[in-house]
């Protein structure tokens, strides 16, 4: 009984501990090319971009677990801020940004 219950534990932080790495952290590469890192922030996620001409600037927060997030995404070139969200397929990202959840515009990137 001793053992089971050990054995137990173990299984349920090995759980939490996989729990605790979310698929979106990392760098991907944009569909223009560049380089963004998502990673944690204050308990959501943000989007910095890593390469090109708008390196160094945030241009999202997500928030969510597991393949789904949902938030805000900024266009770099002009400034606007739209509805967004975050779908991860393998090593794949399709990031979607909308406004008034009617008109969106959406692009996939590759995890690096």
């Amino acid at each position: 009984m001793i053992r089971t219950l050990i054995l137990s534990g173990a299984l349920m932080f090995a759980a939490g501990a996989a729990s605790a790495d979310e698929p979106i952290v990392g760098n991907w590469k944009t569909a223009a090319g560049d380089t963004a890192q998502i990673a944690s922030c204050g308990g959501s996620y943000c989007i910095v971009l890593k390469s090109g001409k708008y390196a160094g600037k945030k241009i999202g927060i997500l928030a969510g677990s597991g393949v789904t997030y949902t938030g805000q995404i900024t266009d770099p070139a002009n400034d606007k801020t739209y509805s967004g969200s975050g779908n991860i397929f393998g090593n794949s990202l399709k990031m979607k940004g909308c406004v008034l959840n009617v008109l969106c515009k959406s692009q996939t990137w590759t995890r690096l």
